[in-house]
């Protein structure tokens, strides 16, 4: 088994498993298998940049995944330091800032005229969307690593502890809370919630895909996606960090050793799952699903049966984002800050790009016919297909 020598050294010290942090910070030194060298190839589609912007405070050895949001004619980005800012979508002209005073530690979510962020500090913000006013503080029990959900006028918002909030979106009134241990060694970061219908959706580092009811937060089902087998700690981990997909009445997540697993969205019940190791998520565009393993390969499998599609390697051991799907095409970022879009047909490479040198952890945004990549160092751009 191939892993980053690094993790090794967390386990030596009884420190949290913190994978993604400390393989990001270094390449042949850091690893016992070096990244792959990029290789040319001639593109089959014309990528413009259409803007690049410096959020401020980035940190690259923070392991954090600050994924920017998309509302209305505007994107919500923010960085380590507390600095949230709003940029015109399509000049990324800057609208407005609010400096929170805080060290912000999740991705942003922006919805129904509201934008919400989570801190290291263990605090839920939200702001308005037109003018950056602040409009509530919530108190979470400690720090929140994963952008928060909203629907149906509320909140939904994890901490690195295991328990789950929601709050009303208007004032920030607690609704109800859900409580779930994690075990000791995980890895750094943690599930998004989902909202699907009447349902928050939860991942969870014991391995576990929870359904709460999205009005009073009680259990509606709980499915354990892979139960953690072998003999080191690394060897039984089995978070569920990445992104969770669903196509309305199913459900996909990914355990870090337990591999990609459907599930139907009414009961829980396992239809399907995969071999597979990823510590990313996974993005969905009709019956085709897309996911990064843990070795580099980008992968497409079927939705209905989780038969593989195709895979593309000449990306090993990049440490990949979770993928985003560009229309025809699959967007993937990697630990020297290059973007490579892949044709969602038959993943071949089509296009490459590099925002920075520094590693990209944040999945790409799309909105529209742009998607939005932010940087380890606070560094934001823009592209669209050109065809």
């Amino acid at each position: 088994m191939r892993v980053p020598v690094l993790i090794l050294c967390a386990l030596l010290f009884l420190s949290a498993c913190d994978t993604l942090r400390r393989v990001f910070r270094g390449t042949t030194k850091d690893n016992v298998d070096p990244p792959a060298e990029l290789t040319d190839f001639t593109a089959t589609l014309a990528i413009e940049r259409l803007w690049e912007k410096s959020l401020g405070e980035g940190l690259p050895g923070a392991g954090l995944r600050q994924v920017p949001a998309v509302f209305g004619d505007r994107v919500f980005a923010a960085d380590p330091g507390g600095r949230l800012v709003a940029l015109d979508a399509g000049s990324g002209a800057q609208v407005w800032e609010v400096d929170t005073g805080l060290r912000v530690g999740s991705g942003v979510v922006a919805a129904d005229g509201a934008v919400v962020v989570g801190t290291l500090d263990g605090k839920l913000l939200a702001f308005d969307a037109d003018d950056g006013k602040s409009r509530w503080t919530a108190q979470l029990s400690s720090e929140a690593l994963a952008a928060p959900a909203i629907a149906d006028g509320m909140v939904v918002a994890r901490s690195v502890d295991g328990r789950a909030y929601a709050f009303d979106l208007a004032d920030g009134a607690r609704r109800w809370v859900f409580d779930r241990s994690v075990p000791l060694l995980t890895l750094r970061g943690n599930s998004a919630p989902l909202i699907v219908g009447d349902r928050a959706l939860l991942g969870y580092d014991n391995g576990k895909l929870v359904a709460l009811e999205l009005e009073n937060g009680t259990v509606a089902w709980e499915q354990t996606l892979a139960s953690g087998e072998g003999r080191s700690e690394i060897e039984r981990t089995v978070d569920v960090d990445g992104e969770l997909v669903s196509d309305g009445n199913r459900v996909y997540a990914v355990a870090y050793t337990g591999g990609v697993v459907a599930l139907e969205l009414d009961t829980g019940r396992i239809l399907w799952n995969t071999n597979l190791k990823a510590y990313g998520g996974l993005a969905i565009d009709g019956e085709k699903l897309f996911v990064a393993d843990a070795e580099g390969v980008v992968r497409s499998l079927n939705a209905g049966d989780g038969r593989e599609l195709w895979e593309r390697k000449g990306l090993d051991f990049r440490f990949l984002t979770s993928p985003a799907v560009h229309g025809e095409y699959v967007i993937v970022a990697d630990l020297e800050g290059y973007v490579h879009w892949l044709k969602a047909s038959d993943g071949s490479f089509a296009a490459r790009s590099r925002v920075g040198k520094k590693p990209i952890r944040a999945t790409p945004v799309v909105h529209g016919n742009v998607s939005y990549i932010v940087g380890s160092e606070g560094e934001i751009a823009a592209y669209r297909v050109g065809g």
